[in-house]
C-alpha cells in the first residue's frame, strides 16, 4: 500500500459540487456522488475529472465519468457524456481540490505508526521526524532536517542539514543537500482578482535510486500526478523542479537550472547553468542545453540547443558569428 499524504474528504455529492461552482450540469444523475477529483490520466466512473481546452480527448475513454470542461470543449464529446460545464476549468479545479482534499491534522498524524528506523542509521538529535516515516538501513539524517509524516527514505541515503522532505518517496543511495525543500506544494493556483485560489496538490515526489541534489534545491510535488526524478540523475546547487515534472535517468543539471511544470525530460540530458525549460514540453534523450538557454519548445533526441529562445546550437553560432563577427 502506498503511503497517504492527505485526507480524502469524499464522497462528495453533485449538490455540493453545484454549490461550489457556477456551472451547467449535463447528463448527470442528481444522486451522483464522487469519491475523488482526478486528472484525465486517472479517470474512473466513481471520480470527477477535468480537462483543459488544449488537451485532446482522443486517447481517453470517459464512458461514465463526469468531466469538468468549458462550453467550447464540451462540443468534442458525444451527446450523452456526463459533463459539468464551467467558464474557467482552472478555477473549478482549484475550488474542488480543496473540497475533496486536505492535509492530515495533528490528531490524525499522532495516530499514525511510530517512526521506523533501519539498522546503523544515524539520526541527528536536532532533526524532526513525524509519525509514519520509514527510514531504511545506513541512512544519515543531519542536524535541522525535517521529515514529514509517511515519507519513505531508502537505504544508504543522506538528508542534509536543514533539508525539508514532505510527501516524498526517496530511493536508495540518494543524497539530498543542505537546505533543500522536497515535496512542497507546487505553484498551481487559479487567478482571481479578489483572492487567488490554490490548487491542493495530492501528488508526491519520487526520487529514484542514486539521485543527488546539491544545496538549496527545490522539487515540488505533483498536483494530480507525481514529480519523478530518474535514477542516477544529478542536480547542482539552486535548481528548481516544478510540479508534475518527469526527469529520466543519468541526467545532469548545472546550477540554477529551472524546469517548469509538467515538462518531460528524457535520459542522458545535460543543461548548463541558469538554463530554463518551459512547462508542458518534452525534451528528448541525449539532449544538450547550453548555459543560460531558454527552451520554449520540445526538443528531439540527440539535439544540442542554445540561446533565448533556444535553437539548434550550430545555427545559433552561425547567426552569432554573422552578426557579431
Amino acid at each position: 500500500m502506498l503511503p497517504g499524504f492527505f485526507k480524502n474528504l469524499g464522497p462528495i455529492d453533485l449538490e455540493q459540487v453545484k454549490q461550489s461552482l457556477n456551472c451547467e450540469i449535463l447528463n448527470v444523475n442528481i444522486n451522483k456522488v464522487y469519491k475523488s477529483l482526478v486528472s484525465i490520466s486517472n479517470i474512473d466512473e466513481h471520480s470527477l475529472c477535468f480537462i483543459y481546452d488544449n488537451q485532446s480527448i482522443k486517447d481517453y475513454f470517459f464512458d461514465q465519468t463526469t468531466v469538468i470542461c468549458t462550453e467550447k470543449k464540451s462540443r468534442e464529446f458525444c451527446t450523452n457524456q456526463s459533463l459539468i460545464i464551467v467558464d474557467d476549468v482552472q478555477y473549478a479545479c482549484a475550488v474542488l481540490s480543496n473540497l475533496f482534499y486536505r492535509e492530515l491534522n495533528d490528531i490524525e498524524i499522532n495516530s499514525l505508526p511510530s517512526v521506523t528506523v533501519g539498522k546503523k542509521s544515524i539520526i541527528a538529535e536536532t532533526s524532526k521526524i513525524k509519525n509514519g516515516v520509514v527510514i531504511g538501513d545506513n541512512v544519515t539524517i543531519k542536524d535541522g532536517a525535517q521529515i514529514n509524516y509517511n515519507c519513505v527514505i531508502g537505504n544508504n541515503s543522506c538528508i542534509g542539514n536543514n533539508a525539508i522532505v514532505t510527501n516524498s518517496i526517496i530511493g536508495e543511495n540518494v543524497n539530498i543537500g543542505p537546505n533543500c525543500s522536497i515535496g512542497q506544494q507546487g505553484f498551481g493556483f487559479a487567478i482571481n482578482k479578489s483572492k487567488n485560489v490554490k490548487i491542493f496538490h495530492i501528488g508526491r515526489v519520487v526520487l529514484q535510486s542514486n539521485v543527488n541534489l546539491g544545496a538549496n534545491c527545490t522539487i515540488d510535488r505533483g498536483s494530480f500526478s507525481d514529480t519523478v526524478i530518474g535514477e542516477n540523475t544529478y542536480f547542482d546547487n539552486l535548481c528548481h523542479v516544478a510540479h508534475n515534472v518527469t526527469v529520466g535517468n543519468n541526467s545532469i543539471f548545472a546550477a540554477m537550472t529551472g524546469i517548469a511544470g509538467s515538462a518531460i525530460i528524457g535520459d542522458n540530458v545535460m543543461t548548463g547553468g541558469q538554463s530554463g525549460i518551459a512547462g508542458h514540453i518534452k525534451i528528448g534523450n541525449n539532449v544538450r542545453i547550453a548555459a543560460k538557454s531558454a527552451v520554449f519548445n520540445s526538443v528531439d533526441d540527440n539535439q544540442s540547443v542554445m540561446g533565448n529562445p533556444a535553437i539548434n546550437m550550430f545555427k545559433y553560432l552561425k547567426k552569432y558569428k554573422k552578426y557579431y563577427g
